[in-house]
């Protein structure tokens, strides 16, 4: 039974005991409902979270812990030879344990009896190779008996513990109804229970995004400090040169290549701003639009319609960029006499553009929305005429929020990758002509972690430096946001 199906009957029974506590409730105080401290709803959802929250937790905790503990007891019965060899060739031993264990419930009788009798060498281990091939578990060579006596054991393992789990979550349910009913007395305070439960629920939610945000940083940061062990700091924030690949005899940069920032820092900020300057105007524009000239019917179709420029894909945009855009630019300069790549600075900003204009308008149209009407009416009133107004009071009124909703936009463009990718190819230049091509540094992440690099190698490690340096750039632009936000927010009636 699997720990989706067993989680299902967990939440029905915790449906039933709500219904029977709310019943048992209202018995206890023979109908004078008054006698009760808290409501029979109260006396309900005590009785749900005395049955569920407990079985929830033991299924939380079986299946966090399964595995790790099964590979680890089947990896104590390798050889010794195996047990001394790198943790990558563990690494490896394991994840074919892991398929063939995996494949093992999928044979026949007469097949499983064959791969029992491969471990004790009875056959040849090919032939167990063979009647796993049959069931999709591919293997590169015929695997050792050791190998299927810790597959065949870790199978065995698997099954049992998928029987005993859904027994064991079960009975810790009943004993949670059972202890859950026998306390449902007047008295009871479920009401403070619930809440208290309620409280920590929500307290733990919160903690588990902070606690994922704090992860991801400290990962990025070892492995960055790890980086700058192999690479002086000064000659990746200051390099002009990105050429991260191994060099050969006489070849400048030595064994380890260059990392210089520079070239991927200028190309992430130039397609940046290339891409506010399409998407500001026009953001700011249509908010102004739909804000104070649009009518309700208009609005209505308008705004929900530009948002869905948010929804698309931005590989659909990367593709887009490259198959109809990047080709009508190049054919366009061509017609007058100017040299503009398919892939450039310019291609990658406006589609980049278009992309975050609803971040724009949709943002600073709730803001301008919120500055109280009764500004526009003194404006009117002093004679000041619908432009005159937006101008002078509705666009100062509202400034804070509007530049808040760019920043955003901008750390959005910012941390862009497939618009790029696509758009902008892949040579890391410092120039200021926006018709050449141009990379920025999530392309350069993307292209680090890919391939057959070592883990520990300063052309893998690379990655995590742009990815902290990347973070600290949008963390920034976020703080700013909020700073400029809350700094010169008007406070209305």
């Amino acid at each position: 039974m699997s720990s989706l199906s067993i989680l299902a009957v967990l939440l029905i029974a915790g449906v039933v005991a709500y219904f029977v506590g709310r019943i048992r409730s209202v018995k206890v105080c023979k109908g004078e409902q008054s006698t009760l401290h808290s409501r029979p709803t109260y006396h309900g959802f005590y009785l749900a979270v005395w049955t569920v929250l407990l079985a929830v937790f033991v299924l939380t905790v079986w299946s966090a812990a399964e595995r790790p503990v099964q590979n680890y007891l089947a990896m104590k019965k390798m050889p010794a030879s195996v047990l001394e060899t790198s943790d990558a060739q563990k690494s490896l031993t394991m994840s074919v344990v892991d398929s063939i264990a995996t494949g093992l419930p999928k044979l026949t009788a007469e097949e499983r009896e064959i791969v029992r009798k491969a471990r004790y060498g009875f056959v040849t281990p090919a032939d167990a190779r063979d009647v796993l091939a049959r069931h999709g578990v591919i293997l590169g060579s015929a695997p050792e008996p050791y190998v299927l006596a810790a597959a065949d054991d870790l199978a065995i393992s698997r099954a049992l513990a998928a029987t005993i789990l859904p027994i064991v979550c079960f009975l810790v349910a009943a004993a949670g109804f059972l202890w859950g009913y026998t306390r449902l007395a007047p008295k009871l305070r479920a009401r403070n229970i619930v809440e208290s439960v309620m409280r920590w629920g929500l307290l733990a939610a919160s903690t588990v995004a902070v606690l994922t945000t704090i992860g991801i940083v400290l990962s990025v940061l070892f492995e960055t400090i790890h980086f700058f062990q192999m690479v002086p700091p000064q000659d990746f924030f200051f390099g002009t040169v990105w050429d991260p690949r191994f060099s050969s005899v006489g070849r400048a940069g030595g064994a380890q290549g260059q990392f210089g920032l520079l070239p991927l820092l200028w190309g992430t900020m130039f397609i940046s701003i290339v891409a506010l300057l399409v998407a500001v105007p026009v953001g700011l524009f249509a908010a102004i639009y739909m804000s104070e000239y649009a009518g309700p019917r208009v609005r209505t179709f308008s705004k929900p319609v530009l948002e869905i420029l948010a929804g698309i894909p931005t590989i659909v945009y990367g593709f887009f960029a490259l198959v109809t855009f990047g080709p009508f630019l190049r054919d366009t300069g061509a017609h007058i006499g100017l040299d503009i790549s398919a892939s450039s600075v310019l291609t990658a900003g406006i589609v980049m553009g278009v992309m975050i204009i609803p971040f724009v308008s949709s943002l600073s149209d709730d803001i301008m929305s919120a500055v109280p009407q009764s500004l526009r009416e003194g404006s009117y009133g002093l004679g000041a005429t619908q432009s005159e107004t937006i101008k002078r009071v509705i666009l100062p009124a509202a400034l804070p929020g509007i530049v808040g909703a760019i920043l955003l936009a901008a750390s959005r463009a910012v941390g862009e990758t497939m618009i790029v990718v696509l758009a902008a190819g892949i040579a890391a230049n410092l120039t200021l002509n926006p018709l050449e091509p141009v990379t920025t540094i999530t392309v350069k992440i993307v292209s680090q972690l890919t391939g057959d690099l070592e883990f520990n190698s300063p052309q893998t490690l690379v990655a995590f430096a742009l990815g902290l340096t990347l973070f600290v750039i949008t963390l920034g632009l976020n703080v700013y946001a909020l700073y400029i936000v809350r700094r010169y927010r008007e406070q209305y009636e």
